[in-house]
């Protein structure tokens, strides 16, 4: 039995009226995409006709794409809490391709006239930063080839630039690019990226598509948020149990969701409003809250809860000291934010401990705490420098960077456990390089600030890097606990 016999099941398919036309495509097809913005496309889609279906883009696995040709281009999102589990079948996708197999094919879909809108969920590294500057790293092999024009694109700023330039091209059609990725200010730094490739194209390209992009293409700013783990046996049973299909690719989630964007489209949006989404003109606040009190406090409960063996988010936040660590982590990062006024603020906070301790959804601390070298320059730099030029030390910003250290580049001697060890990570072995020229903790913590991997603006904090290198000491000569209350200690550095 296919998945499309799911459609039986009561309250199971989010349905659409009317035969669905492909106007977006969207990179980047992992879990968070299937259990975020398709569901909210589902449900502009059941209230709205509209050419709003989504080619679905992986980059180069193709273990989704090929489950999803086999499942009639569905599946199931599980949302799962301790009361129970819903199963809902999206069922918004008219198409799935693999990047890395057909490059091209996604450069003329971005490019064709009917595409109105190319979202990306393609994570922090998709960008191709650079550690310093966080501007494109034109140094960087795959984008200078990408510059180059050696056959189809490879990074997804390339990507995109090459089809928008098809678009300058050709029809000159106006068209919406919509990063969903947690990257502050995401909309804008993304049309930072594809504007640094336009500008190094030779000086006509360049010229033609520096035009087009100020004339045609908008970039808006959006905030997204639910935890969406990645896929296990268990979630797959429950498919099938509940829908009584084999599901090869369910996506489980929690069942808070949250999107706030910017309402600037260029060629029209579907109604996603509809599914909860809430249009702004300023969506920076709700942003800042959740990179920094949702996202920067996840991954200090990740490495901490990895460091003392915990293999998910709820049992590293049922550990005392690690839920207290998460709870000063979040007193460190709200000097830095304006809390929105139709957000309580009390309410928020309890609720990011509620979503944390979901047992029934089990989300890996491994998971969260990939990335690090990535996620932590979005999320640590500026809240931690606004408090050292204030005279704070934000002790729970540097026990973050610190247990972070020691989970990705431990030092000889010191095993940070396997959870650490599954973390994935552009900078492991970079930063274990670095460990063992430097030799010590106090060096190491000091050439890891300085060569950028924070920013620079950190790095002229000597003291920061002096009090990551001292929490960095305790975690692995005594353990987590034992840094949560020298962080916590009255009167530390």
């Amino acid at each position: 039995m296919t998945l499309s016999a799911a459609t039986t099941a009561p309250g199971a398919l989010l349905h659409r009226r009317g035969p669905l036309a492909t106007g977006i495509v969207h990179l980047g097809l992992g879990n968070f995409h299937r259990a975020h913005q398709a569901v909210y496309t589902a449900a502009a889609l059941a209230a709205q006709d509209g050419p709003w279906g989504i080619l679905g883009v992986a980059s180069r696995s193709a273990t989704v794409v090929d489950a999803l040709h086999r499942q009639e281009l569905r599946y199931a999102v599980l949302e799962v809490s301790p009361e129970g589990t819903r199963a809902r079948v999206p069922a918004v996708h008219t198409g799935a391709i693999v990047a890395a197999h057909d490059p091209g094919a996604v450069v003329a879909a971005i490019g064709a006239a009917t595409t109105s809108i190319v979202t990306m969920t393609v994570t922090e590294h998709g960008y191709v930063f650079s550690p310093r500057t966080s501007g494109l790293d034109l140094d960087a092999p795959a984008v200078r080839a990408d510059l180059r024009g050696d056959g189809a694109p490879g990074t997804t700023i390339g990507q995109i630039a090459r089809g928008l330039q098809r678009r300058a091209r050709s029809h000159g059609a106006p068209v919406t690019v919509l990063s969903c990725d947690n990257l502050a200010a995401n909309g804008d730094q993304t049309a930072r990226l594809v504007r640094e490739f336009a500008a190094a194209l030779p000086g006509p390209e360049a010229t033609e598509l520096l035009g087009y992009l100020a004339r045609a293409v908008t970039f808006p700013n959006s905030m997204v948020d639910r935890i969406v783990p990645a896929t296990t046996d268990a979630d797959r049973a429950t498919a099938r149990r509940l829908l009584g299909v084999t599901d090869a690719v369910p996506v489980p989630a929690e069942p808070f969701t949250m999107w706030v964007l910017q309402d600037r489209f260029a060629a029209g949006r579907p109604g996603w409003e509809h599914g909860g989404a809430l249009f702004t003109d300023d969506v920076e606040p709700y942003e800042l809250l959740k990179l920094r009190l949702l996202n920067g406090t996840h991954s200090l409960i990740a490495y901490l809860g990895a460091l003392a063996g915990a293999a998910t988010i709820p049992e590293a936040v049922g550990n005392p000291f690690v839920a207290d660590a998460a709870q000063r982590a979040i007193e460190d990062y709200l000097p830095s934010v304006e809390v929105p006024a139709d957000v309580d603020l009390d309410a928020y906070v309890a609720q990011l401990f509620t979503r944390w301790a979901n047992t029934a959804l089990g989300h890996g601390t491994h998971q969260v705490g990939s990335d690090g070298s990535v996620k932590l320059r979005q999320r640590v730099p500026e809240p931690a420098v606004l408090a050292l030029a204030a005279g704070r030390m934000p002790h729970q910003l540097a026990l973050t960077v610190a247990a972070y250290l020691c989970c990705v580049a431990p030092p000889a001697g010191f095993d940070p456990g396997p959870h650490a060890a599954a973390m994935n990570d552009p900078a492991r072995e970079r930063l274990a390089a670095l460990r063992t020229r430097t030799g010590s903790t106090a060096a190491f913590a000091a050439a890891v600030l300085d060569g950028g991997l924070l920013g620079t603006e950190l790095a002229e904090h000597p003291e920061f890097a002096a009090r990551v290198a001292e929490l960095a000491e305790v975690l692995t000569r005594s353990g987590p606990r034992a840094a949560v209350e020298a962080a916590a200690t009255v009167g530390s550095r």
